[in-house]
């Protein structure tokens, strides 16, 4: 397929074929994901044995047919193709009423089903940080938010908005590849902002707060601040601003940004929520003061991600230039980053259901059946201390990261976790070895434990009748609320030009306008 030069699409259109195959082409493996739109399955296709991710798009809601939001997804996703973004291989259908997993007809009121078909992908961030015993080291960060600097680059210069950068969103493979994925509430934009966009997109720890005060001109800004939120998770450990309703989430913006007003944002007391929302109280700009533990570089590049006024917030490209990724120690090659067994967010969630169910089981059993004996202590004698345990190589002092099995994994194929927080989830110690600490809560998505917070088109603002934000679905292909995804061959990331390790090293959401 034709790759498209920087700043224009792909003409091309996709092969006449698509839409001619059968699902039956393809033989289901396991559920990775699913949200309001429909589930992901991990599959195999039966003629080449090749691994893919079929998207089921959900139709039994639909009073008009054919979702608008797979419809949009649909068409950004063909003509987009980037390394970094995830790649839509064709549309397959299913001749006649799909069964669920007890063998019972599906809802859907159609006679047949649609299934989008993408490139297999091992892991999503969320899924992969999940992991226990499992830490981020710093070459290891700069690598994942190079790529996701890259990815976001081209389409933002391809004039696509993704409108839902998160954790659960951004897919991983064993080679180390990653790839934005989940476009069901992108948007093509134009650099006059002329025309008035919904500002019911985009995970409510991740929104952005010129969206949380009504604003429906925006650019590729949203994005970034989206960017800095996981950024700062990543080297922090856990969520920065986990707000359980948007007026909490504002509040929580302002108490680490600073409160806005004329001088730091011109503008923001024209904007329509601004007098519902603004603070009661002046309040101090504390990012440098709250992540002080970040080395000089990176403290300096967040700082110009979560810039209050969107016009003054650092762009993809910029970003890409930033000291921090030409400062030792250097982003690693994908190719060298440790493998591991698949982890997607929705299977990671549904092991740890299962834990707990265990768990319970053997308490239930141990109090149905007590033991008659049990084994006593060893006596320690006076004056002698117990050996000491020195730490395996899973836990949190060792750096190294464990070694597991690869092996293919389940995905969150466009469907985020919503924003779950919890403390405790990631490792607490700085930033120098990464920061996830492998005791999360589970959650579909998302970085914590806790109850996702409110995203979707539901009211956002229960108490004061405002609209309402959208809901995130879990699963990384696009399963939740639709999402635009593009991917398309765009040579290299803006910057400086080559990185100098090159040579050194191979390694959920609604549809709105």
């Amino acid at each position: 397929m034709a790759i498209a030069a920087p700043g224009q699409l792909n003409i091309e259109e996709s092969p006449p074929s698509w839409g001619s195959r059968s699902v039956d082409c393809f033989e289901k493996l396991e559920q990775i994901g699913e949200g309001t739109y429909g589930q992901v399955y991990m599959a195999r296709e039966i003629q080449t044995g090749e691994i893919v991710a079929l998207k089921k798009i959900r139709m039994d809601n639909e009073r008009e047919g054919f979702p608008i939001t797979a419809i949009r997804e649909i068409k950004i996703l063909k003509k987009l193709h980037h390394e970094n973004v995830i790649n839509l291989k064709e549309i397959v259908t299913s001749p006649g009423r799909d069964k669920d997993d007890q063998g019972k007809p599906d809802g859907n009121k159609y006679n047949g089903s649609i299934y989008m078909v993408f490139e297999y992908m091992d892991h999503d961030l969320t899924g992969l940080a999940d992991r226990p015993g499992l830490r981020f080291t710093v070459p290891q960060i700069k690598c994942y938010m190079k790529q996701l600097l890259t990815g976001l680059h081209y389409c933002h210069v391809n004039q696509v908005l993704h409108r839902d950068i998160k954790g659960s969103n951004l897919l991983i493979d064993n080679e180390g590849n990653l790839k934005l994925a989940d476009f069901g509430l992108a948007r093509s934009f134009s650099h006059d902002h002329n025309g008035n966009l919904t500002n019911r997109v985009i995970t409510l720890w991740y929104r952005p707060p010129e969206l949380l005060l009504g604003a429906t001109r925006y650019g590729p800004a949203v994005d970034m601040w989206s960017v800095g939120c996981i950024f700062a998770e990543l080297l922090n450990g856990k969520p920065i601003v986990p707000g359980k309703n948007e007026p909490e989430q504002l509040n929580k913006i302002f108490e680490l940004c600073g409160s806005p007003d004329e001088i730091n944002w011109p503008g923001v007391s024209k904007m329509p929520w601004y007098n519902n929302f603004k603070p009661s109280r002046p309040m101090k700009r504390r990012v440098r003061e709250v992540f002080r533990h970040f080395d000089r570089h990176a403290l300096e590049l967040l700082e110009k991600m979560l810039v209050l006024d969107p016009s003054q917030r650092i762009s993809a490209k910029d970003a890409l230039d930033a000291e921090y990724f030409w400062a030792d120690p250097l982003p690693c090659d994908p190719k060298s980053l440790p493998k591991y067994e698949s982890s997607h967010e929705f299977q990671t969630k549904k092991k740890r259901q299962q834990q707990r169910q265990n768990e319970e089981a053997a308490k239930r059993q141990k109090l149905q059946h007590p033991q008659q004996h049990s084994r006593l202590p060893p006596i320690q004698h006076s004056g002698q201390a117990h050996p000491a345990h020195w730490p395996g190589p899973n836990h949190p002092m060792n750096n190294a990261p464990p070694t597991v099995s690869a092996g293919p994994s389940h995905h969150h194929y466009g469907k985020s976790r919503g924003p779950p927080g919890g403390p405790n989830r990631y490792h607490q110690g700085g930033n120098q070895s990464g920061g996830y600490n492998p005791n999360r809560g589970g959650q579909v998505g998302g970085y914590s434990s806790g109850p996702y917070p409110p995203q979707g088109r539901g009211p956002p603002y229960p108490s004061s009748g405002m609209p309402a934000g959208p809901r995130g679905a879990s699963g990384n292909y696009g399963v939740g609320p639709p999402n635009y995804s593009q991917s398309g061959q765009y040579g290299g990331s803006a910057g400086r030009g080559p990185n100098p390790m090159a040579g050194n090293r191979n390694q959920q959401s609604g549809w709105q306008q």
